[in-house]
């Protein structure tokens, strides 16, 4: 069995299928709560952005990248969905513990509270999904890389031996 072969059952296998809907799953969350909760902050502004319209950036970021993972799940879908899920809950964390002010014309959303709805939900499935899709990612670019390194064992074998000229 080649290793592209080995690598795409890897991605219809239900491992894959697993990995795909839980990571899809806790960006949905993710998405649910900042959409829900992006009413609330309307009144924050910064002089780019108030804080309601980054909670419904973040909603649909996480939207389209779950979708991405379940319909294309390839290295580059992996990270995305990583990069989404582990900053949104970094600023969660980092703005409830820390008073980090305004940054580039973005609203200081600093808020010492796990109390306010969903928060507490959003930030589990933000770190959950983070972990869910660096074990994609990780397992991807293992796959990818056995699939290409097979492929390369098999041309290496199939190309003719070079024969210097005389």
């Amino acid at each position: 069995m080649s290793g592209f072969t080995r690598a795409r059952l890897w991605h219809d296998s239900l491992a894959g299928y697993t990995l795909r809907a839980a990571t899809a799953a806790a960006l949905v969350i993710d998405a649910i709560v900042h959409f829900q909760d992006a009413h609330f902050y309307d009144a924050n502004t910064g002089s780019l952005l108030d804080q309601g319209q980054l909670f419904r950036i973040q909603g649909v970021a996480a939207i389209a990248v779950a979708v991405l993972v379940l319909v294309w799940p390839r290295w580059q879908s992996w990270l995305l969905a990583f990069l989404v899920a582990a900053s949104a809950c970094a600023a969660v964390v980092t703005y409830n513990y820390v008073d980090v002010g305004p940054i580039l014309g973005l609203p200081n959303m600093y808020e010492p509270s796990w109390g306010p709805p969903g928060k507490m939900v959003s930030a589990w499935a933000e770190g959950i999904g983070a972990l869910l899709a660096l074990i994609g990612l990780i397992r991807a670019l293992a796959h990818r890389r056995a699939a290409s390194g097979q492929r390369g064992t098999t041309a290496r074998l199939a190309a003719p031996e070079h024969i210097p000229s005389r």
